[in-house]
């Protein structure tokens, strides 16, 4: 497929090469682990949508631990058919990681996404796991040992389920649980969908079967109520993969986006009580520029430019730009044009992560990418014919960004069929790192190697005793005279969870002023904001709630 850059001003022309900003160093770190769509020829549809990981603290040591979900087979008859389960691994302190067997970890349905977050308040982070079949959610009982409590939880959904999200969004401190679902699909559903005279996998308008999303309301005992329908989410139904939430009309309460496939993408605002409204095309980001519903994969949300309130970024299919929805108060422009992405619909787009790699203070794009078919055949496809390298976007001080070389900040670019997507600091050396997941092939565990990376501070908001990560919180810091902006946030990008403390670049600053959190849980639609101070760069700072001074609503 030739891609020409056809709208104006929307295209910036990639760097020169230069040295890398990562390497690839999974194996030598630990992590072999392999994804396995069971891919057998006669393509099933969920063999193409890959799998998500997880980057967070799960044993309670301080670092981040890596979770990688894992397919299998959806044939029945197949001694495969169970899968080899998802893979647990523990950070030793260096970034180096060990397997963790009999962690209770290996669900071995066909799995999807991951979310991570404390449901149960007792300081130990939880996974909600998403299958093509019922979904699973894992309770660490501490240490990293974690037990299946689905079905007393009331949260074992038996759809097929992709994005997660642990969210506080009725304001009274435990996290609720959203999944996104994507269609209503089995084996025997399956249709067949060909390229001249070969098999291939069907878009999802050929089921005609979008499906409602799920919201389970936590009762602070453990278990969970589903409230899809009180809450009104059984309005909207679309093709769901990608998830991420925010307080976009900043009332106070968390609201959400969701990235649909070839169906309009849904932007669910909070009411209060549990209460949803769908308002994407009030808002003016269900569809592009021309009213067209896109290939929705992978979403992510940040202040991108830098004025305050949370925008969001939608990646696409092949032949579709990236959708940058800059948030106006009260209404979104597509602005993607005005950020120089003109160039992304060259590839298929699924995980996103929008971050600080190289800490000047400006947020910049990585977006792994993989086919989902191809156009040209005269065989059969392999493997092979769905790879395409990744990408990464170096943000500039004119709020746009430049493709940078080699491709994928890899040397050579490391070319898989990618997928999940999350980041984190693994070694804890101030930069960023990035695992992935790879369809039927190796995870990457790109370990950032950005020479001369500027400074960088990180901030652990905390809520309770013994203290939970404050998801939905907002971290602010003066620096060099700026206040910039950083929501706490572990989900977003595509079947995946990152680490959600809170990162910023520093460029050359040493020390920020005046770092303010905005806490969650607002019954009342006025968030209580504490102001903790002044501090020097490169450390990491927990910031619990109620040690900082009273700064207002």
């Amino acid at each position: 497929m030739l891609f020409a850059c056809v709208v104006p001003g929307g295209c910036s022309e990639p760097q020169e090469p230069g040295a890398p900003w990562f390497t690839e160093e999974a194996r030598a770190r630990g992590i072999d682990f392999a994804h396995r769509s069971g891919f057998t020829g006669r393509p099933l549809l969920p063999e193409i949508t890959g799998s998500g990981v997880a980057l967070a603290d799960l044993d309670g040591d301080g670092d981040l631990d890596a979770y990688l979900v894992q397919a299998g087979s959806l044939w029945d008859d197949r001694d495969d058919a169970a899968g080899p389960g998802n893979r647990l691994y523990l950070n030793d302190g260096s970034g180096r990681f060990v397997e963790a067997d009999g962690h209770g970890t290996d669900d071995t349905g066909y799995g999807m996404g991951v979310a991570a977050g404390d449901y149960d308040n007792d300081g130990d982070v939880d996974l909600y796991v998403t299958n093509v079949g019922p979904n699973v959610l894992l309770r660490n009982r501490g240490n990293a040992v974690f037990e299946d409590v689905s079905d007393q939880a009331g949260v074992a959904d038996g759809g097929w389920g992709t994005s997660a999200a642990f969210l506080d969004l009725d304001g009274d401190g435990d996290l609720d649980l959203l999944h996104v679902n994507y269609i209503n699909w089995s084996r025997e559903t399956e249709m067949d969908c060909y390229l001249g005279s070969l098999l291939t996998y069907c878009p999802p308008l050929s089921y005609n079967s979008p499906t409602a999303d799920r919201l389970y309301r936590n009762n602070g005992d453990g278990t969970f109520t589903d409230l899809t329908d009180e809450s009104g989410m059984n309005r909207a139904f679309g093709n769901g993969f990608g998830l991420v939430g925010a307080d976009f009309d900043a009332d106070g309460l968390v609201d959400f986006a969701i990235a649909n496939d070839m169906t309009v993408d849904h932007l669910w605002l909070n009411r209060g009580n549990l209460g949803f409204e769908e308002r994407g095309h009030l808002w003016g980001c269900a569809v592009d520029e021309h009213g067209v519903a896109k290939a929705g994969m992978g979403i992510a949300a940040a202040d991108i430019d830098d004025d305050g309130d949370p925008d969001f970024m939608v990646v696409n299919l092949q032949g579709q730009t990236d959708s940058f929805f800059r948030n106006e108060g009260g209404f979104f422009r597509d602005a993607t044009a005005e950020l120089g992405l003109g160039t992304t619909g060259r590839y298929t787009r699924w995980g996103i992560a929008v971050v600080d790699f190289d800490n000047d203070g400006h947020l910049d794009l990585y977006e792994a990418n993989g086919m989902v078919g191809t156009e040209t055949l005269d065989e059969q496809p392999t493997q092979l014919d769905f790879d395409e390298p990744n990408v990464l976007f170096r943000g500039t001080p004119q709020g746009r960004f430049e493709e940078v070389m080699p491709r994928g900040a890899v040397a050579p670019p490391l070319v898989h069929t990618s997928r999940g997507l999350a980041t984190g600091d693994v070694d804890g050396d101030g930069g960023l790192d990035l695992l992935i997941a790879n369809r039927d092939a190796p995870a990457y565990l790109l370990m950032n190697r950005k020479a001369e990376r500027g400074n960088w501070i990180r901030f652990r908001a905390v809520l309770g005793v013994p203290g939970r990560d404050a998801y939905g919180a907002t971290v602010s810091a003066v620096i060099d005279g700026k206040r910039v902006y950083r929501d706490v946030r572990p989900e977003g990008s595509y079947l995946s969870s990152s680490d959600p403390r809170v990162h910023f670049g520093l460029g050359g600053a040493t020390k920020v002023t005046d770092v303010q959190v905005r806490w969650p849980s607002a019954t009342d639609g006025h968030p209580r904001v504490e102001s903790f101070g002044d501090f020097d760069a490169r450390q990491s700072v927990e910031l619990a709630q109620g040690a900082g001074i009273d700064a207002g609503s």
